[in-house]
């Protein structure tokens, strides 16, 4: 689903106005949204946004990943830096074959990992090759 679909509020109607758009977002029409790989290949979609509490700023994205009908999908925090906004085709590209993301540090819903340790952070930064800010 993309956000232009998710847009309850009708502000992307009109992106010449200099109102929302890619460069300014509502982060809750940005759940759901698809990630493709460069190759054209689906990765999942978006679950959760992750914001850091002290900067302010959007750290992660949480994507789901494999499974079928929302079972067993492995879950992936993807640095935000990692995503590019597809304003095309209304999407996100993740620079990662699928192979790669199914060997990412991933977790399930049940076992989230704690995002707010560096260790875990430079993992995960690391393996997009994503410098966090």
């Amino acid at each position: 689903m993309s956000y232009i679909d998710k847009d309850e509020l009708g502000m992307y109607k009109n992106t010449n106005s200099g109102g929302p758009g890619p460069q300014l977002m509502g982060a809750n029409t940005l759940l759901g949204n698809d990630v493709y790989n460069l190759q054209d290949e689906d990765l999942g979609d978006i679950k959760e946004i992750m914001l850091d509490m002290n900067t302010g700023e959007v750290s992660y994205a949480v994507l789901s990943f494999g499974g079928f009908l929302g079972m067993g999908d492995k879950l992936f925090a993807v640095p935000w830096s990692a995503l590019k906004l597809d304003t095309a085709n209304k999407r996100f590209t993740l620079d990662a074959n699928k192979e790669k993301l199914e060997s990412a540090p991933g977790f399930d819903k049940d076992h989230w990992p704690n995002m707010a340790d560096s260790s875990w952070q430079h993992t995960v930064n690391s393996y997009y090759g994503a410098d966090k800010r």
